[in-house]
């Protein structure tokens, strides 16, 4: 594996690191602090492509490899979290997903608009009942003539409130089990759902999170997203899609805990000297660091497999579940540094924490990719 990044890479990443140092992270805490939709930054976003970083140049987008979208995704993190989370919703779930399996009239009807900002999409998988066992779904899709009607509620859904694009799963056969369900495309003005916000989030606070409403939503069979009963399958690769944004933005996070501690730490002065000058706190900062580098590694590990088309099941759970739990390590460390201060958002190492949190729950839990990456080694399927 080559660890250099080649000079267009170099050249990605610091348009990223920009972009974010200059039109993110200055707004970060006031949107946290009255949960605002970061859609002027999404805007901005748009046109330099960072809506559709990987997605080919025929359908709107960057054409970039996935590494340089890992250090798009891990920059945005390192600045905004909740920004991060509306970029891996619209382009890893929805985008990537509709690229592998949409139809060539679906690729070319969704993915410049997706690209270009003009709709955001969101990725109805998770219900109120419903997590981690994902082949439980009581969503329903029934057959209707030449059509289908949807019933249910999808819970924790990003994006759900602002989206005009819902990628939602639904049992078209319960007595298939998960090779009953289905995946479909639902454009709100044309196949209404509702949608309701969901507020008082520990972290995360300036992303949409709405639970999505589906009552006698009635689409035509050209809204299905692929084969009719191989939806679960459709949501496990999309899943495998998230899971690495989430890894990126997860090393963001813990780079953005060690920029605020060493700022921090070489300017505090306590028993003489710059706190930086205690072996204790150069302990704290040195565990981030040795474990950002081995997580942004493992980014790129897997984003290679990824680039070369390979299976990279395995290795992207490896990389969410270290950059993931890095990242909290991270965050922990910081407001340790920072002391009483880092128990408020007069800095920012605050919500780094909070926001560092649910990245040990969604795309699969840590104890999800755990489960994976056992059955990987051992051959066994310890769920069932």
């Amino acid at each position: 594996m080559d660890f250099d990044l080649s000079p267009e890479q170099q050249e990605i990443r610091k348009l990223a690191r920009d972009f974010a140092d200059r039109e993110i992270a200055p707004g970060a805490r006031e949107r946290d602090r009255s949960e605002t939709f970061p859609a002027d930054v999404l805007a901005k976003m748009a046109p330099i492509g960072f809506l559709g970083g990987p997605v080919p140049e025929q359908y709107g987008g960057m054409g970039l490899d996935l590494i340089s979208h890992a250090l798009i995704t891990e920059e945005i993190g390192r600045a905004d979290s909740s920004v991060r989370t509306t970029l891996s919703v619209q382009i890893s779930l929805v985008e990537m997903t509709i690229l592998k399996y949409g139809t060539e009239e679906q690729k070319q009807k969704y993915l410049p608009a997706l690209c270009r900002g003009e709709i955001i999409g969101c990725f109805g998988l998770t219900e109120p009942e419903v997590g981690s066992d994902a082949t439980q779904l009581r969503t329903t899709a029934k057959r209707d003539g030449d059509g289908w009607v949807l019933n249910g509620r999808k819970m924790w859904i990003s994006n759900g409130s602002v989206s005009k694009l819902a990628l939602v799963f639904a049992q078209a056969d319960p007595a298939k089990g998960h090779k009953g369900i289905t995946a479909f495309l639902l454009e709100r003005e044309i196949h209404p759902y509702g949608s309701q916000s969901i507020h008082g989030k520990l972290g995360l606070r300036s992303s949409d999170s709405s639970e999505l409403l589906l009552d006698d939503v009635r689409v035509p069979d050209s809204a299905r997203l692929g084969e009719v009963g191989k939806g679960f399958g459709v949501a496990m690769a999309a899943l495998d899609s998230g899971r690495y944004s989430v890894a990126a933005g997860a090393v963001g996070v813990a780079q953005a805990c060690i920029d605020a501690s060493v700022t921090y730490s070489t300017q505090r002065q306590s028993f003489g000297k710059p706190i930086a000058g205690h072996q204790l706190v150069q302990e704290l900062i040195a565990d981030m660091v040795v474990e950002t580098e081995a997580a942004r590694l493992l980014v790129w590990r897997a984003g290679l497999l990824k680039d070369k088309g390979l299976p990279s099941t395995r290795e992207t759970s490896i990389a969410k579940l270290y950059a993931s739990e890095a990242a909290q390590r991270a965050a922990d460390g910081a407001i340790q540094i920072h002391g009483g201060y880092g128990f408020s958002d007069e800095f920012p190492v605050e919500r780094y924490w909070r926001d560092a949190r649910v990245n040990r729950l969604y795309e699969g839990t840590t104890q999800i990719q755990k489960l994976i990456i056992g059955r990987f080694a051992t051959g066994i399927d310890a769920i069932g």
